[in-house]
């Protein structure tokens, strides 16, 4: 079973906490990437639109005679070999919208979770709720990196609020290079690209994750 370690909201650790069952899914990257790449095209408008020749608002009376000029037959300019012509092919301005199934994403969640457990990049804090001041936030922050991050390549971070909590949001999001996720909100792609994660342990006391892995 796997353990993270637990910090006050002023930066002293507390000890360890015992994961939930979520943080030991088996690995599975061909099912984290089908939900990672069904996120990214879903945040995508697709709206884009090229219009055709029979769109382009020029003239239709043909360019030069037929025969005699010792160049190839054309009819009109809004051919797309011409600057200013329409495009072949182009996009239609029609949304393919990808998805997957609910059981799939809540596994890819649980397997997103469990490598960064594996990676030791999950901190649990007690007393989130209780920040007031970016200054204090920040100070919680650097604490935590002193201890917990030994790759210096990881400069991102996720703080995981739950509901009640949510209040500290406005405190965190002052911080660089800082990410705050309410709980409901965690999916694959957030916990994966979200650098070393930082829990409420209020959502752990509720045994919020232990459900919303089951469901």
């Amino acid at each position: 079973m796997s353990k993270a370690n637990v910090y006050s909201a002023k930066g002293i650790k507390k000890g360890s906490y015992s994961l939930p069952a979520i943080f030991g899914e088996k690995e599975n990257l061909p099912l984290l990437a089908q939900a990672v790449r069904v996120y990214e095209d879903r945040r995508h408008l697709g709206l884009a639109k090229a219009k055709t020749r029979a769109e382009i608002d020029r003239t239709k009376k043909k360019w030069y005679k037929q025969k005699g000029t010792g160049g190839a037959r054309h009819g009109a300019r809004s051919a797309p070999i011409f600057v200013g012509g329409g495009v072949a092919h182009g996009p239609k301005g029609v949304k393919r919208t990808l998805v997957i199934p609910v059981k799939m994403k809540r596994k890819a969640l649980a397997v997103a979770l469990s490598l960064k457990a594996k990676e030791a990049a999950v901190v649990l804090v007690d007393g989130l709720d209780t920040l007031k001041k970016a200054k204090d936030a920040q100070n919680l922050l650097n604490k935590i990196v002193k201890n917990e991050v030994k790759d210096k390549k990881v400069r991102k971070f996720t703080f995981v609020v739950s509901d009640e909590a949510w209040g500290v949001a406005k405190v965190l999001a002052n911080i660089k290079n800082t990410l705050v996720v309410p709980f409901n909100s965690l999916n694959a792609y957030r916990v994966f690209f979200g650098g070393l994660l930082i829990f409420d342990k209020g959502i752990f006391v509720k045994k919020s994750l232990k459900s919303k892995g089951k469901k």
